[in-house]
């Protein structure tokens, strides 16, 4: 338990405490399968998308962690019933309806000029907006490209930027995805009736994220609540120190730095955490997101490599966090091989403190055949294992 003397915590209460704030290691076994794929929506406020798919995408892949009984048309049902809708967290995200209104600072920002990494022509944001008022939902596709010649993998064509901006300003929302291709409406027609739209005061904005943020994550420092937003660290610690004034938050120190905790959440230190439990997590999960965060806190070293020249990777083009005894013991480079039902290891490696060979290979194996199933292979193939003892064990659980 916490210190209430010196408001300490060692590294491994500070884990738990991050650890039972992510829930994954835990599960909601109870009530509709649906229903708990938002509960894990709603806590952790943003489930980030990615379009790799080397393995079942990224924002599938991290609410099935924290959802056994997940499917992925749970994400497209509660988008329909308007219970969660798309815009940018850090990156492009599911983000509970319910936060609607703490998103509007930022649309208002970029419709007042902010500047994207894209120019947009005003001429076309105008057709495009004209077009779908008087049509309904489209697609980038449908609206013509008059340029000849073919466009980069990189580039996009003027109406694609055109509805990006609109998006991004709050004009037009993601209605549906269709073939995990955007379908763009007007908000107006997209939001559900009764949603709160009123525009939260500065205040109001940072304490949001703020809780937002704790709620999920545990402990958090100001550079971290403002990940990726230029400028606002110095208002978030100010923010800080005033809810720790009014008793709202309490700072803690967690080695040689401090933390900020909602009090109540520190009671979360004295339940155990399933050591026995692994979990093979995404590059873009919750939980390991932050890098420089996941070095400090649990002494891990991560990159994603595929943004990597592929002859400067250390591990692999797409290297999964693997997560056992609470700690993160290894990482495993894969692939599902869908034409042929496959599931590739291509290279697992294991972190040196990693003991318990036998209690870190039955877990594995257990967790890999629920993730085989998930990404719809029945065989498995494993290349390269850093431990032998593991490869030939494990080789022998699947012969």
């Amino acid at each position: 338990m916490m210190n209430s003397v010196s408001n300490s915590l060692s590294i491994q209460e500070a884990r738990k405490l991050i650890l039972h704030s992510q829930r994954v290691l835990t599960s909601e076994k109870s009530g509709r399968a649906i229903h708990a794929t938002l509960g894990v929506i709603e806590h952790l406020g943003y489930i980030q998308i990615d379009t790799i798919s080397v393995i079942q995408r990224a924002h599938h892949h991290t609410l099935w962690n924290r959802n056994p009984r997940y499917k992925n048309i749970h994400l497209d049902d509660l988008q329909q019933q308007g219970k969660i809708f798309e815009y940018w967290s850090h990156a492009a995200a599911c983000l509970p309806m319910a936060d609607y209104r703490f998103y509007q600072p930022h649309k208002n920002e970029i419709a007042r000029g902010r500047k994207l990494w894209y120019e947009c022509d005003p001429k076309v944001k105008q057709q495009v907006l004209r077009r779908i008022t008087a049509e309904g939902p489209l697609q980038a596709k449908d609206f013509e490209r008059k340029e000849r010649g073919r466009l980069a993998m990189w580039e996009w064509k003027p109406a694609k930027y055109a509805l990006e901006q609109l998006f991004m300003e709050g004009r037009l929302m993601v209605a549906r995805r269709q073939g995990f291709q955007k379908v763009y409406d007007l908000a107006c027609r997209v939001l559900p009736h009764g949603v709160n739209t009123t525009m939260p005061s500065t205040e109001q904005w940072y304490r949001f994220l703020i809780e937002r943020y704790l709620r999920a994550h545990g402990l958090g420092q100001a550079a971290e609540i403002a990940y990726l937003r230029p400028g606002r660290k110095p208002v978030v610690q100010h923010q800080l120190n005033l809810m720790q004034e009014e008793g709202r938050l309490v700072r803690v120190r967690v080695a040689d730095e401090f933390f900020y905790a909602i009090p109540a959440m520190l009671e979360w230190i004295s339940k155990p955490v399933p050591r026995a439990k692994l979990k093979l997590l995404s590059p873009f999960d919750n939980f390991v997101i932050q890098r420089r965060r996941l070095s400090r806190l649990f002494d891990f070293d991560y990159q994603i490599e595929c943004y990597v020249p592929e002859a400067r990777r250390k591990y692999g083009y797409f290297c999964l966090p693997i997560i056992w005894n609470a700690a993160l013991s290894a990482r495993m480079d894969c692939k599902a091989d869908r034409k042929s039902s496959t599931f590739i290891i291509k290279n697992l490696v294991l972190e040196p403190r990693l003991e318990n060979l036998d209690g870190f290979t039955h877990a594995l194996e257990k967790e890999l055949r629920r993730f085989m199933v998930f990404n719809d292979c029945r065989e498995l193939v494993i290349g390269r294992v850093s431990d032998q003892y593991v490869r030939q064990s494990l080789g022998k659980r699947f012969k």
